[in-house]
This record gives structure tokens, sequence and C-alpha cells, in this order.
């Protein structure tokens, strides 16, 4: 994920109605599609997992 890519894997994702709705409303608040709020919040997610990681091996050393 360091370099940017530009292939787009696409896959399958089903959700409830009521968590479409949600994501679907903060996607609008956010000015974003659905799909571009759906793949924002992975990417943060992924970032602070990893920033978590990184703080866990300090605390270990």
């Amino acid at each position: 994920m360091e370099k940017k890519d530009n292939e787009k894997k696409q896959i399958l994702l089903r959700l409830s109605s009521s968590l479409w709705k949600e994501l679907a409303s903060w996607a609008e608040d956010d000015f974003r599609s659905i799909n571009g709020q759906i793949e924002y919040l992975l990417t943060e997610c992924v970032r602070q997992r990893k920033k978590g990681k990184s703080k866990n091996a300090e605390l270990d050393t």
C-alpha cells in the first residue's frame, strides 16, 4: 500500500440496509460516493492498525 496502486480490485460486499443508509449519509456529509467512503474507511483502519503495531513493537523493546 506504500505506493499508489492504480489497479483496483472488485469485491462483492453485502451490507444490511441500515448500515448502507448510515454509510450513504456519512459519505454525503464527506462529499464522497459510498464506494469512496468505504475505501477511505478501510484505508484509515489499515493505517491505524499499522500505527498500533509500530507502537507495540516500541513497547516490547
